[in-house]
């Protein structure tokens, strides 16, 4: 509980609007009869939608209500696991709390230059698959392996390509400890070999990309490590010398579970590196990219900061409460500063049955109220990315379908390039959408069937918009 304090919660933003509308479809099949390509692309191959829809079915809780019960369920589980993993790693109960206490305290933490959070303040299909992931590797480290088994199926059943990085670090950790490491030979794998062997799994053509896939990954540069700030490549390189010196410890002191992982774990981003290297060099593996190898920094960084709080509860904090103040008070305070600059128009917890701050979102919710459920709306492409709209999701929050957007639409586009050519076409219809005019909007309409749009104040002329408020109108095209 204290952990989602500090960390908020905002249930529709940012890949929120990927994920939830693949749920709301489930639970009301009437919803979005317009462009549902995308983001059904995304729950066609994850159980994630059916999971939450069948326990919003069964429980008969309100949705936004079942949303929430999900994320804290999935942020208790998520800690759960890191305290089973830590019991497997420190044999002092100050040391497993120390490690939980910094990995909740680092939540919202950003995992180097991949556009991930550790844990995200909403739900998600990685949020399931981040407690999965740690559970199997606690039972790896116990040799559990039918328990780590059933962990990875279920992270796969709700996150294919998280899972795989869960699985490859398993695979790693069983290796390292059936075999010594100095008798171990690892095979030379170079990178049109690693880039296959990511490809063969999904039948991913090394045709070029298409310029209208090229157009989608300009909003996900993140995805080529040639666009990483210095800063983030140390993001990859540091941890290295960082689990180096974890395992140094570890042996001295006589922890073995977290020398062998630290060891892995070291293997483990050389290897996805490597992998992100390799993938960048022929133009013909862009294609690749979208497959992200360098997420696998994911499971790494929350392992990392298990094992810092672990180590510093064991050895530092120890029962010294003015130590675990010093640490742990600043160290919340500037994670919640941190999280109220990222949504500073929005309540930090936005929470089902109250009306939200944000006024886009108090437009949509009127929208999900007060508008037909086949409507196909039109608004801002770049929507997401203005001032004050702090990523909120129209999809996700308003229920009802639009034409593609530029910033998550483009999400879909760069994982499943056959969209990229529709995707397109409507984002360059919308384009300038700041200086578009009425017979613009009506153009929509005859070419797409478009009756609604979202517009911010002052609107254009001749609209009409039974709802406004500072910022945003609601207008319908007569």
């Amino acid at each position: 509980m204290c952990a989602w304090l500090v960390h908020g919660y905002h249930p529709y933003v940012e890949d929120a609007e990927i994920y939830l509308p693949g749920i709301e479809k489930i639970v009301n099949p009437s919803l979005f009869p317009h462009n549902a390509e995308f983001f059904q692309s995304h729950a066609h191959l994850t159980l994630f939608p059916n999971l939450i829809a069948l326990s919003v079915q069964w429980s008969h809780l309100p949705f936004d209500l079942a949303l929430l019960v999900w994320h804290l369920a999935s942020i208790f589980l998520f800690l759960l696991g890191c305290y089973a993993l830590g019991s497997q790693c420190f044999s002092v109960p100050r040391a497993r709390w120390a490690g939980v206490a910094l990995v909740a305290a680092l939540l919202t933490l950003p995992v180097a230059g991949t556009s991930l959070y550790i844990l995200d303040q909403y739900l998600n299909p990685r949020n399931l698959a981040a407690f999965a992931g740690i559970f199997a590797i606690a039972g790896v480290i116990e040799k559990r392996y039918w328990h780590a088994g059933i962990w990875l199926v279920f992270a796969a059943a709700v996150h294919p390509l998280m899972a795989a990085f869960a699985f490859s670090l398993a695979f790693l950790v069983i290796t390292l400890d059936r075999f010594a490491w100095d008798r171990y030979v690892w095979g030379k794998l170079d990178g049109r070999t690693a880039a296959l062997a990511l490809a063969l799994p999904f039948g991913i053509s090394l045709d070029p990309p298409s310029p209208a896939y090229q157009e989608a990954m300009r909003y996900h540069s993140f995805h080529f490590l040639r666009h990483w700030a210095w800063y983030e490549w140390l993001g990859i390189v540091v941890p290295v010398a960082i689990l180096w010196w974890f395992a140094k410890l570890a042996r001295a002191k006589g922890l073995p579970n977290l020398n062998l992982l630290c060891r892995a774990l070291m293997i483990y981003d050389i290897v996805y590196f490597a992998a992100a290297l390799a993938i960048q060099l022929p133009a013909r593996f862009e294609y690749l990219a979208r497959f992200q190898p360098l997420r696998s920094l994911h499971l790494l960084y929350i392992l990392l900061f298990l094992f810092a709080g672990g180590l510093l509860g064991e050895y530092w904090l120890k029962h010294r409460l003015w130590r675990w103040l010093i640490l742990f008070v600043p160290l919340c305070g500037g994670m919640f500063y941190a999280q109220r600059q990222l949504f500073p128009a929005s309540s930090h917890l936005e929470l089902p049955g109250i009306s939200p701050r944000n006024e886009w979102a108090q437009a949509f919710l009127w929208i999900r109220e007060q508008t037909p459920v086949d409507a196909l709306f039109a608004l801002d492409p770049e929507h997401m990315n203005l001032p004050g709209e702090d990523e909120h999701g129209f999809r996700a929050q308003a229920q009802r379908s639009m034409l593609a957007d530029a910033v998550k639409d483009s999400g879909a586009v760069s994982m499943f390039p056959p969209l990229a050519e529709e995707w397109l076409r409507q984002v360059r219809a919308q384009r300038d959408w700041r200086h578009l005019q009425l017979q613009d909007f009506r153009r929509f309409h005859e070419e797409y069937g478009v009756n609604w749009i979202v517009e911010q104040q002052p609107g254009i002329p001749g609209l009409t918009c039974p709802y406004g408020n500072r910022v945003v109108l609601v207008c319908r095209l007569d």
